[in-house]
């Protein structure tokens, strides 16, 4: 049957025309992958010809779309099928696809200097040469054929391609992080002093815990990265645009991490995520957690990194340890990692990062999801975590007078006292 139409006909003919070209179009395809494996450049050629003789009107279009062939090639394909030759006077010899030589030459054989011109358009030893054509736009394949052009060379985008792969070694790549940057002269030294700190805690049984504050999530129907089983072709429907929902605004989780136990606990924020906030959070672990855990203990240390709620020039920071220290009769110790150096803090890479694996794909539509999302984490290797939402406001920009700061029962380290420092409790609060 030929998909032919009177075009005269109304939209019900014209439709049912395209309906019967597109599943003949889906049977060719079908044919052709089954044969495909021993079939080579001839091979192919007549068998699309073949095809586009028994498709009828618009055969050879059509035939060139469902296997992604040029018209042209099947145009031969046509003519070869009407002359087929065969031996070495003729055509194709037997056993070969071409003539020995046969097949267009590369253009390289013919251009040789457009190695040399395409490399330095492309070579990134030159990036900061002011006369370097790419400088300033990227080194997309329509700009090197732009370029190109402009030095009177005409090549196609699929040649340049080709050769930046083939002949030059190029490809596609993306920026990989691998510089540290600059790193304070003593970070190695702090990284050990932590260690030996976290030592000398653990075989006095006292514990030792590691904070940090997640970053602040929307609160609603957005987008979360990552990807969860869904029914096919039903994925979960979400906001297109990831613009703040003022009535449920956002969260800022702070999390507590005891290395030596394996557990987490996390105080969801409401409001600002500040220094009052974050030892809030370590009040509500005591509590709950800690206490429990080490009736007997007599010392805390803290290890966390050197910004945000938790900054270790930050005066609020210091002024509310010194009350945690006071309500909870512990000899606090805080050893703080040096700056850019977060991510060797323990709570980023065994708590946070399996909360953010367990969330993934999934909205975080209301406080109450995040809470359970949280408190659900659980790893094979035992971790387990307990959340709660936490109502209070926090305000910005507090000040603590230098008198105040006097009154903390503060001592410095020998070692960077400006990282590392312990506060004991007061007898006689002022």
């Amino acid at each position: 049957m030929k998909a032919e139409i009177d075009w005269r006909g109304g939209k019900e003919e014209k439709r049912l025309y395209w309906k019967v070209r597109e599943e003949r179009k889906q049977l060719v395809r079908e044919r052709f992958e089954r044969v495909k494996p021993v079939l080579g450049e001839r091979g192919t050629r007549l068998f699309a010809a073949n095809e586009a003789l028994s498709f009828g009107t618009g055969g050879v279009r059509a035939v060139a779309e469902a296997l992604g062939l040029a018209t042209k090639t099947i145009m031969q394909g046509k003519r070869e099928l009407k002359d087929l030759r065969h031996g070495p006077d003729g055509g194709v010899m037997e056993g070969r696809q071409r003539r020995p030589g046969g097949g267009r030459k590369s253009i390289l054989e013919k251009h040789p200097e457009l190695l040399a011109c395409i490399e330095q358009i492309v070579d990134p030893a030159t990036r900061g040469d002011p006369m370097k054509p790419l400088r300033w736009v990227s080194k997309s394949l329509p700009h090197i054929v732009e370029e190109l052009t402009r030095q009177g060379h005409r090549l196609s985008i699929a040649t340049v391609s080709k050769i930046l792969h083939e002949n030059l070694g190029f490809s596609m790549q993306a920026l990989q992080k691998t510089r540290e940057g600059s790193s304070h002269p003593d970070r190695n030294a702090q990284f050990e002093y932590i260690n030996r700190k976290c030592l000398e805690f653990q075989q006095r049984e006292q514990p030792v815990i590691s904070i940090d504050s997640k970053k602040k999530e929307l609160v609603g129907d957005f987008k979360n990265n990552g990807q969860e089983w869904q029914p096919k072709g039903q994925p979960g429907a979400v906001r297109v645009h990831d613009f703040e929902d003022k009535k449920k605004g956002k969260v800022a989780p702070h999390g507590v991490y005891d290395i030596a136990r394996n557990e987490g606990w996390v105080s969801v924020g409401i409001d600002h995520d500040t220094a009052e906030f974050a030892v809030d959070s370590l009040r509500q672990w005591w509590k709950r957690m800690g206490q429990p855990a080490y009736p007997q203990a007599t010392e805390l240390l803290i290890t966390a990194d050197s910004g945000a709620s938790n900054n270790h020039r930050a005066r609020l920071w210091k002024q509310q340890l010194q009350k945690f220290a006071d309500d909870s009769r512990l000899r606090i110790t805080i050893c703080h990692f040096p700056p850019g150096t977060s991510k060797w803090n323990k709570i980023e890479h065994r708590m946070f990062c399996h909360i953010t694996a367990n969330w993934r794909g999934r909205p975080l539509e209301s406080h109450e999801v995040i809470v359970n999302l949280i408190a659900n984490t659980k790893t094979s290797k035992g971790l387990t975590i307990q959340a709660d939402l936490n109502m209070n406001s926090y305000a910005k920009g507090i000040k603590i007078p230098v008198k105040e700061m006097k009154q903390l029962k503060m001592t410095p380290a020998a070692f960077h006292g400006e990282w590392n420092y312990s506060f004991s409790p007061r007898g006689d609060i002022p």
